[in-house]
């Protein structure tokens, strides 16, 4: 087992500079953002340009990487696969096969997305229009030697009432998402909020994960007392609950000592990758970085053994 990062929480740093930074202080890969590059200010990062990368520009990417000591882990592109929007779900669906000739030419064998949902439409419609969208991205990855591996985040920012818009999100999805022939980027920290205990959704599903995104969570009981597990519904915020929050692994919830022993219990030998989007430790890039020394100095010990 591997301790790497994603790349996303460095959306102003060239992949050289992240690269650079992450082998000076320990860490072993990178799960590499390739959203489409877009203007200045972009929310999110773009370290791999997948629209034009070809053998030239994938050779110095190994030479960066290996130069800092460093796999790639997965290619990162988290979007709604099943947007509302044709175009717009036809531009994500698209951009997802870059990834994945991206991930082929760079000899990286995963690429990173979400299931997502057209709000417009009930879950049981959305299932059925999954498996429709998702046969020919599988198909496309398989040919090039590229799996899928999705997280299960609920995404309920996607939603205008909160709900999951990534319908990843509980066990019961993982094993309709298996007859799809989709894998699992394991992410406990989801599953604490969902009141869903990882330990025993991790146990029923290892043979599917093939990536494992390291996020914690932090809890407010009495918040939610106030709320309820759906968040609050007065002037609501999109990605803001009122009861909980993400935090940097060991500052929250997740028992780490337990999953990861769990992970090497069952085989697993991938890599876990530290996903920060703890906002106490965000703001600027000093921050960030001492938030990952934090996920470090945490996960280190259990996973790099």
């Amino acid at each position: 087992m591997r301790l790497g990062l994603l790349t996303a929480c460095f959306p102003g740093s060239t992949l050289t500079e992240v690269a650079a930074w992450a082998g000076e202080h320990g860490y072993q890969g990178l799960e590499a953002a390739a959203w489409p590059r877009r203007a200045e200010g972009q929310y999110h990062a773009s370290h791999l340009d997948v629209a034009t990368l070809d053998a030239a520009e994938a050779r110095r990417v190994r030479e960066v990487l290996d130069e800092h000591g460093l796999a790639l882990s997965a290619v990162a592109y988290y979007e709604n696969n099943l947007h509302t929007s044709l175009a717009e779900r036809a531009r994500v669906n698209e951009h997802l096969r870059r990834c994945v000739d991206a991930a082929a030419l760079l000899g990286c064998g995963l690429v990173g997305t979400f299931v997502g949902r057209d709000i417009s439409l009930s879950v049981r419609d959305n299932l059925r229009l999954a498996e429709e969208v998702f046969p020919p991205l599988v198909a496309y990855a398989r040919d090039r030697g590229v799996r899928l591996v999705v997280e299960n985040c609920p995404m309920e920012g996607w939603h205008p009432d909160g709900y999951p818009a990534n319908l990843a999100y509980s066990p019961e999805l993982w094993d309709w998402m298996a007859a799809l022939d989709l894998y699992l980027n394991f992410d406990p920290s989801h599953l604490v909020w969902l009141g869903i205990d990882p330990l025993q959704a991790l146990a029923g599903h290892t043979d599917r994960v093939l990536h494992v995104q390291a996020k914690d969570v932090q809890i407010d009981p009495s918040a939610r007392n106030r709320y309820g597990v759906f968040g609050r519904v007065v002037d609501r915020q999109p990605w803001s609950s009122g009861w909980w929050r993400y935090r940097v692994p060991g500052l929250g919830e997740v028992d780490w000592r337990r999953l990861v022993d769990a992970l090497h219990d069952a085989g697993y030998d991938g890599f876990v990758s530290v996903e920060h989007e703890d906002p106490v430790w965000s703001g600027t890039p000093e921050r960030v970085r001492q938030g990952l020394v934090v996920a470090h100095r945490t996960l280190s010990p259990l996973v790099m053994i």
